[in-house]
């Protein structure tokens, strides 16, 4: 959980004391129901900005009044309290957490997220640009220079318009994608794109087949909806045709979902000759794929990571793609293009969920697309992610020599790989954490254990090899 509060420190009421009744407030009002997990020690001292014995002596106190408790595996929770109503009772607000339909996220990723807001972590986990990275001053040329005059209101259910009618330009200039705009629906990234795809088209019961490892593997959607996934193990080529072939025979599978450029995690790019086959594979059994595709443009070699959709001659692809990756994860947007009709079943449940992503946004993204700025950005941002991925690469042969098995990416933002040494994944990850630094263990994206993913996309360039060198020792205490 995320701390928003902060203590007063211009209060004579001494620190401790205010964190007490911080959460005292929070469960007598129901905003903390029992059992729920309060963050460690360590976690809250560096939210806070205070050291750890304060929070160490505002816990011992809150525990001896009986409203925290501390379960060896669990760490600290909020007690079981009784209260005295004069009438009524709280709802199982715990009851009601494992009967919604949608899961939580498994706990790795959720750990991730929370840990990533600490600042003295080097960020090796996060699948985001660093800000460094964004186009800011070609945004505040583009604001200050072009008139923004649209109305504020809910645009058309497909996005709009015009940023469709860009987008569909975009497509067809740097991807050799032939589209219009009445087949692409504008969504608030890739990830909704997904959610939209899955829930839309699929049903509890149906096989799907996913790659192993993929980013769509820590996806909890498929397990909440009751989709049965059918790995499909990947190697430096990407995914095996027969694979799919099999799988569909044994399973019926309904959709398959793929990454053909710069894989997450892999890096791995669909070789073309299995790009043709599983093409002509989907099409002779009716299979749908879902591409996702946010970095066939991050090659390195000025080589155009060819996708799947560019070959795709019988419309069986939906094609999924966003900004995230190539100019900011903060705009949200994202686009799926796909036969007209699938298009309009998505956009109608879009409709029920937000009404379309913001006018702002869209303009800004528009204008950002059609610039003389977008060329220069995306050249420069390969350059730097470029850089980065050698330094990180350097380090690891630097602190990690002959531990560490691993293919060099040609594009993308991800390093995968095999940690060759025995080691238990939560005790490294934990100490990891304790040394500085974090990534995502391989077991969040796949099936295999003893992997992990680097991305370096998101921390300083001057700190990767802190990190590498903080992991290093980390696995050195696994030994």
């Amino acid at each position: 959980m995320t701390i928003e509060w902060k203590p007063d420190r211009l209060s004579e009421q001494p620190i401790y004391k205010q964190i007490v009744q911080y959460f005292e407030e929070q469960i007598r009002n129901g905003e903390l129901p029992p059992l729920s997990k309060l963050p460690s020690e360590r976690m809250l001292a560096e939210d806070l900005g205070v050291n750890r014995s304060t929070v160490a002596t505002a816990y011992a106190e809150l525990s001896a009044s009986g409203l925290i408790i501390s379960k060896r595996g669990s760490g600290t929770l909020v007690g079981e309290v009784n209260q005295d109503y004069s009438s009524g009772r709280l709802p199982n607000w715990n009851s009601m957490l494992i009967a919604g339909t949608l899961l939580q996220n498994v706990p790795i990723i959720q750990r991730i997220a929370e840990e990533t807001h600490h600042k003295n972590l080097i960020d090796l986990a996060t699948g985001q640009l660093s800000p460094e990275l964004f186009p800011n001053e070609q945004f505040q040329h583009l604001l200050k220079n072009q008139h923004f005059d649209h109305p504020l209101s809910y645009d058309h259910p497909h996005g709009n318009m015009k940023l469709r009618e860009t987008i569909a330009g975009h497509l067809k200039t740097y991807k050799k994608i032939d589209c219009t705009p009445s087949s692409i629906l504008i969504t608030s990234g890739a990830q909704q794109a997904l959610h939209l795809i899955i829930q839309c088209l699929l049903k509890p019961g149906d096989a799907i087949a996913i790659e192993n490892p993929s980013y769509t593997y820590s996806l909890p959607i498929f397990k909440s909806l009751g989709i049965k996934t059918i790995l499909l193990y990947a190697d430096e080529n990407g995914v095996n045709p027969q694979a799919i072939h099999d799988a569909y025979m044994k399973h019926r599978i309904r959709m398959i979902f793929l990454g053909s450029a710069y894989q997450n995690p892999t890096g791995a790019v669909l070789h073309s000759e299995r790009r043709k086959k599983i093409l002509s594979t989907a099409y002779e059994f009716g299979i749908p794929i879902v591409e996702d595709d946010p970095y066939s443009l991050l090659s390195y070699e000025n080589e155009s990571g060819a996708t799947l959709k560019s070959e795709d001659s019988h419309g069986i692809v939906i094609y999924i793609s966003s900004l995230s990756k190539m100019v900011s994860s903060g705009m949200r947007i994202g686009w799926i293009l796909a036969p007209k009709q699938i298009i309009e079943r998505l956009a109608d449940a879009r409709q029920q969920i937000d009404f379309g992503s913001s006018i702002f946004s869209d303009w800004l993204a528009r204008e950002f697309l059609k610039s003389d700025f977008f060329d220069p950005h995306l050249h420069q941002l390969k350059i730097e992610l470029k850089e980065r991925r050698d330094i990180l690469v350097s380090a690891i042969e630097k602190h990690l020599p002959g531990l560490v098995d691993y293919t060099v990416p040609k594009g993308g933002i991800h390093l995968w790989c095999r940690i060759i040494p025995a080691h238990h994944d939560e005790k490294l990850f934990n100490q990891s954490l304790d040394k500085g630094m974090i990534y995502t263990p391989g077991s969040a994206l796949g099936s295999n254990k003893g992997f992990v993913r680097f991305t370096f996309g998101r921390a300083a360039k001057q700190s990767i090899d802190t990190a590498i060198a903080a992991f290093s020792e980390a696995l050195f205490h696994q030994k």
